[in-house]
């Protein structure tokens, strides 16, 4: 009881703004990587010499290995100290990445990206719990604006940097960019970090090596059912219901575990907060659309609105733009409005880009897809925040490490689940809607007879009548085929929509953070 009046009144030596520069680098870094990959996955499978379903797994074992790790974030610092836990996170994710750069076959660049993945897996809520904890308590709505800027500008540029980067030079170079940037990040840790008293007396924390296991097990299966599971046709897969049968059996049993050993890996018992429960719960679905519509759109726009990858992704790129002015306007509201508010207008933001992007059509202009990415970038703003600061405002200073990596691995759980939810999604419904349209496509039907006429007749005139026939047949089915794909994307945006309208009675359990009084003292 005497440590926790000096446990809440800790500073760090350095300005808090010195230290957010600091952190928030790595942190950038990290994210990036997340995303900037994607676009380049043809061009390592066609250097590598396997097909585009092989590389994919450069993908998943980064995720893999990230999920893993993410919800120790609160033990590693605990018992290393978060200043070295960082600093050597920094310093594997770099040389994972020089591995990575270097690889010449799959198997190398997939064990480069594991080690990628568990360096970069704690480098967010570390950084997270760095800020919160450098930062006083009236001003944490600012330092997650700060922080969100990484968070949420990094998977949005993403695909565009990784574009512009493969195109001009090589996909190696995606990898290589981190070392300058992770040299820099090094130093300003080792510079500017310093652990809480709280953080370097906790060392005698014992190595739980069968939540690990457990852990591990329950979030490797997980995560490779949510990236294969449409490829491999879900539950119609034998190995997939193995998977999924057996990560619901090891996430019972590391919830059980991890409430009855002494010195548990993940510090489950927050979960009794319920602002952090209910933060928890939001998260995830912020995850899912953050991800799933920064899929989606590009996706759309390249394979029905023939866009360039480059171009698709600078028709996202308003959408980082947005987030990142916002996000200063909503840290300055943070203390001044009810943070319940805020969120409510975030979300019912996001649910209107989300409905405004179903009005899509194969002859929508770009304007029209940049007005609701540009809303989505402002809600996601008006969201992250508010909803950091709330989910964080009962945990205890010794709390917050387990908090961000729960926090952050929900963020990362709802991301893949939202790119799921979309590739199914898509996928299943342009099934659906063209299963429905064909039945238009009979001789008996005037729409369609007068239509294959026309379009025999205009190509009777370049080829003979059969050849005519069958490719007035194959432009018809490919016009049915875009409209099908069409409506299963429309389908989609409306389902997000209607998501995130079913968060809105969630915003109302959190309880009120109550700090006014506190900024005034500060102040003072």
């Amino acid at each position: 009881m005497p440590d926790s009046g000096h446990q809440q009144d800790w500073r760090p030596r350095h300005s808090p703004w010195l230290v957010a520069v600091g952190v928030m680098l790595a942190t950038f870094m990290q994210v990036l990587d997340t995303s900037i990959a994607n676009i380049a996955l043809p061009h390592i499978a066609g250097s590598l010499s396997v097909a585009t379903d092989q590389a994919t797994w450069v993908l998943t074992s980064y995720l893999v290995a990230n999920a893993i790790i993410l919800p120790m974030t609160g033990w590693l610092g605990n018992h290393f100290g978060r200043k070295r836990v960082l600093i050597s996170c920094i310093g594997m994710f770099m040389f994972a990445s020089a591995l990575c750069g270097m690889a010449v076959n799959l198997p190398m660049l997939i064990l480069a990206r594991i080690l990628q993945g568990a360096g970069g897996g704690a480098m967010v809520p570390i950084a997270q719990a760095i800020l919160l904890e450098s930062f006083p308590v009236a001003k944490r709505g600012v330092a997650m604006a700060t922080f969100s800027l990484a968070v949420i500008v990094a998977p949005i540029i993403g695909p565009t940097l990784g574009g512009w980067i493969t195109d001009n030079y090589s996909w190696r170079w995606i990898f290589y960019i981190n070392l300058p940037v992770g040299l820099l990040a090094m130093f300003l840790a080792e510079w500017l970090v310093e652990d809480p008293p709280y953080i370097r007396r906790n060392v005698k924390a014992a190595i739980d090596f069968i939540g690990f296991g457990l852990l591990a097990v329950w979030l490797a299966t997980l995560q490779i059912v949510l990236d294969k599971g449409q490829e491999a046709d879900w539950l119609g897969a034998v190995w997939i219901r193995w998977f999924i049968g057996i990560s619901i059996v090891a996430m019972i049993a590391f919830i059980v575990w991890e409430f009855r050993v002494k010195d548990p890996l993940v510090n489950l018992r927050i979960l009794r907060s319920r602002n952090f429960a209910t933060g928890l719960m939001l998260m995830t679905v912020v995850g899912v659309i953050l991800y799933g519509t920064t899929a989606e759109l590009p996706l759309f726009l390249q394979t029905l609105m023939g866009y360039p990858a480059l171009q698709a992704g600078y028709t996202m790129s308003p959408r980082g733009v947005a987030a990142f002015v916002t996000t200063f306007f909503v840290g300055w509201l943070v203390g001044r409005i009810p943070l319940r508010w805020l969120l409510c207008f975030g979300f019912s933001m996001l649910s209107l880009s989300a409905f405004l992007l179903s009005d899509i059509n194969l002859q929508v202009s770009m304007a029209s897809v940049i007005f609701p990415t540009v809303l989505n970038g402002v809600a996601i703003s008006f969201i992250f925040v508010p909803l950091t600061t709330a989910t964080m405002s009962q945990l205890r200073q010794q709390e917050i490490g387990s908090g961000t990596g729960l926090y952050n691995l929900m963020l990362n759980l709802g991301g893949s689940i939202g790119i799921a939810l979309v590739t199914t999604l898509v996928a299943r419904g342009a099934q659906a809607h063209q299963a429905l349209m064909v039945g238009h496509l009979t001789p008996t039907d005037p729409v369609f007879a007068q239509r294959l006429a026309a379009a025999q007749h205009a190509l009777a005139q370049q080829t003979d009548p059969v050849t005519a026939a069958h490719q007035s047949y194959a432009l018809i089915y490919a016009t049915l085929n875009a409209q099908a794909h069409l409506w299963a994307f429309v389908d989609t945006f409306r389902v997000f929509g209607l998501m995130v309208l079913c968060c809105l009675p969630l915003i109302f359990l959190f309880k009120r953070v109550q700090y006014a009084k506190k900024s005034t003292a500060v102040a003072h």
